[in-house]
């Protein structure tokens, strides 16, 4: 690639994006969606749905800067020369704005295997933001769970400005401190980390968290994230090469920027970008070593070094071979098969269609009461022509919850209050979930409406209280015991409508996708079904898809009874799981 065009160039992220979605650059398919992802918002800024705006003039002037730094470490000193996919991730995260004239992205993800420069791209985002990014005395820190891990990032920094004689003169490094000042801003660098006491207090306009896969919780995530609620302008860097603990901290962050790639999770403060294998691919086929390995597999030396690794994987098995698929290739070990609904299905499940299509129509209602204080949630499922079906849920929440509940799920509660996907319930000081107000929201459905409530089923846990008010509805309710035998129907049927695209759902809805893709199917010992939350020390929410669920059995148990060819539906479900 002619460098001399990105260096000329009046937009080289966009070109360089321009370039990968029509193909021109081998890559995986998350880098790819990645620079599609820039593309697409380019067409949609400025927007009510999208309020944010691309200033390539912002982005070239921090690549601008990228490009005066010396990299010290070697036999000698060379200039620092961004690879094109660097210069997107640099460039993207510092070219779009608000509409209140900051930064959009608050928080940044990038994964890619080792040797990539994850750490010297950190530093250069640190020392641009603490010299040039207009805030005066901000906090700027580097932390990880042990301090050496958390010095390595900090010291790309003072090489940089000991390599830089102009640097020298705007920032002082007091390396016996761990911390770096920038004259100009008064901004400080520090190295921080969980065994050094690290802990709440912090208002960084920069973090940098290096190695993600090695911190097993989000302790230090949240120690620095919950002091930039009040800052206009943050970053929360967040680099790492895929590890092997799928119950980490780490692995949730990375399925969740997966999801916004995918686009079945909405959250657009966040920048995110992953460098790894396709699923299927061969990880000793030379020819995928690059969607992983976009610096190392264009050079010769780098592949002969790849190549020596992957000879001794496969040589001795075990250890070796788990090492080069994380560290070389960048896939997680472990894979499960018990998702409910691939993201894929679920992508495509979600419509366009909203309450208003279903004016009027028969519909089926599903209610997950939550225990006291947790996420309690309604749901009602329409018949489409083609045997099909349309979800849509709403969910509640006792308003002393919210705030906790995002800290400890990982979710953004706030938001899908604010877009009304959630009704908080009490006041600041309740803690319990007040079941009148679910009343109050079906009521108003079916109303607005004009809805023709077929049945409801409901949980029977907690819900004695609740019956009465159910029973106003002059409707069959159906009680659905929430055990593998009594849910395997419905929960079949659901994932199979999914499987086949007659599956819909509130597309608007982000807080229900949310809580498909963090279903699983357990299985008892008769080989029956359910869903249950992926294990993790962190709540995975299901409530909308437990409510959809209990919809969906109510309108199988109360449907008119059709003539079934038993025979037909058996052969549609083995080509649908693929046995057939």
């Amino acid at each position: 690639m002619n460098s001399q065009i990105w260096e000329t160039s009046d937009d080289p992220v966009t070109a360089y994006a321009l370039r990968v979605a029509a193909g021109e650059v081998p890559c995986g398919r998350l880098h790819r969606l990645a620079c599609e992802r820039h593309l697409r918002d380019l067409d949609r800024q400025g927007t009510d749905e999208f309020p944010y705006k691309w200033r390539p003039e912002a982005s070239n002037r921090a690549l601008r800067y990228a490009s005066k730094l010396t990299i010290l470490e070697g036999f000698n000193p060379k200039p620092l020369v961004l690879y094109p996919f660097q210069t997107f991730d640099v460039g993207c995260t510092f070219g779009w704005y608000n509409k209140y004239g900051y930064r959009r992205f608050r928080s940044r993800y990038k994964c890619v295997a080792r040797q990539h420069g994850k750490s010297m791209e950190q530093g250069i985002l640190g020392t641009y933001i603490a010299g040039w990014g207009g805030y005066r005395y901000g906090q700027l820190y580097t932390a990880a769970t042990k301090k050496r891990q958390a010095k390595i990032v900090w010291n790309e920094m003072a090489k940089f400005i000991n390599a830089n004689k102009s640097l020298q003169k705007k920032f002082e490094v007091k390396d016996y401190l761990s911390r770096i000042t920038a004259l100009g801003t008064n901004c400080t660098i520090e190295a921080l980390s969980k065994e050094a006491g690290l802990d709440d207090g912090f208002r960084p306009v920069f973090a940098s968290l290096d190695e993600l896969h090695q911190m097993r919780d989000n302790s230090v995530f949240k120690a620095l994230q919950n002091g930039t609620r009040w800052l206009d302008e943050t970053l929360i860097s967040m680099i790492t090469t895929r590890g092997f603990d799928l119950e980490s901290f780490a692995y949730e962050m990375d399925t969740m920027a997966v999801r916004i790639l995918e686009g079945t999770v909405s959250k657009e403060d966040m920048f995110c970008d992953i460098f790894c294998l396709d699923e299927g691919d061969d990880p000793f086929d030379e020819a995928n070593w690059i969607k992983a390995n976009p610096i190392l597999a264009t050079t010769e030396r780098g592949m002969e070094q790849i190549r020596s690794e992957a000879a001794q994987a496969q040589a001795m098995g075990g250890g070796e071979l788990r090492d080069f698929l994380t560290k070389c290739m960048n896939i997680w070990v472990k894979k499960t098969d018990d998702t409910f609904i691939s993201p894929d299905d679920l992508k495509r499940a979600r419509s366009p269609r909203t309450l208003e299509d279903f004016r009027g129509e028969r519909c089926w209602a599903g209610i997950d009461l939550s225990h006291g204080g947790d996420l309690t949630t309604i749901a009602l499922e329409f018949e489409l022509g083609d045997g099909g079906a349309y979800l849509w849920s709403h969910s509640f929440m006792p308003r002393g919850r919210l705030s906790e509940h995002i800290d400890t799920d990982l979710a953004p509660y706030d938001l899908w209050h604010s877009q009304g996907l959630i009704t908080t319930t009490g006041g600041e000081s309740d803690y319990r979930i007040d079941y009148k107000a679910i009343v109050v929201e079906l009521d108003r459905v079916i109303s607005e409406y004009e809805l023709d409530l077929q049945g409801i089923g409901y949980d029977n846990h907690n819900a004695d209280a609740f019956l009465e008010d159910l029973e106003c509805y002059g409707v069959p309710l159906v009680k659905v015991t929430q055990s593998a035998q009594s849910l395997n129907d419905a929960t079949v049927d659901v994932q199979l409508l999914a499987k086949s695209g007659k599956l819909e759902m509130d597309g608007a809805n982000e807080l229900m996708a949310w809580s498909f893709s963090n279903a699983v199917l357990v299985t008892n010992s008769f080989g029956e079904v359910k869903i249950d939350k992926k294990p993790s020390k962190r709540q995975r929410r299901i409530d909308p898809v437990d409510a959809s669920i209990d919809a969906h059995f109510a309108r199988m148990v109360l449907r008119e009874a059709d003539p079934v060819d038993y025979d037909a539906e058996f052969a549609e479900y083995m080509r649908l799981m693929g046995l057939a």
